[in-house]
């Protein structure tokens, strides 16, 4: 009976490491990508993304301002749709998470939405486009005060 063998691969710190599987290889590439300064936020929500943008030898952040309206969520490469309406025009930016073109990510309103993907206000103008916005009650505004309260 012949004796199975696992793979084995040296990290940047040189210390062995069973591979087990595809799924294994991508977790060691992507980990490090994971941006966490990033903000929480989800589809529905009005954000602000400071783009860096490079102009000649230049570069300069640039704010672009809309609301979510579809997240992708798969490991390294999450991403996240942005729309806004620039001079009566609908225009549509997609952002990767792990892009370092991305300096700064701001939530200006949480909205309140039923969906995962909000791809029906392409079709919608004015007023029907608008999103609920989420309201904190009392309870839940003296709950997270506690918890900030907590942390110091």
């Amino acid at each position: 009976m012949a004796t199975t063998k696992t793979k084995s691969r040296r990290t940047l710190t040189n210390t062995l490491v069973p591979m087990k599987g595809l799924a294994a290889k991508v977790a060691m590439i992507e980990k490090p990508q994971i941006r966490a300064d990033l903000p929480q936020f989800k589809a529905g929500d009005t954000v602000k993304v400071h783009v860096r943008i490079k102009e000649g030898d230049k570069e300069r952040v640039q704010i672009y301002e809309g609301v979510v309206i579809a997240r992708s969520n798969t490991a390294g490469s999450r991403s996240f749709v942005v729309r806004k309406i620039s001079h009566g025009v609908g225009v549509e930016r997609i952002f990767l998470e792990t892009s370092q073109r991305i300096a700064k990510l701001e939530v200006v309103q949480e909205g309140r939405v039923r969906r995962a993907k909000l791809y029906y206000l392409r079709k919608l103008e004015g007023k029907a486009a608008k999103i609920e916005q989420e309201v904190e009650t009392q309870a839940q505004a003296a709950a997270s005060a506690a918890a900030k309260a907590s942390k110091k």
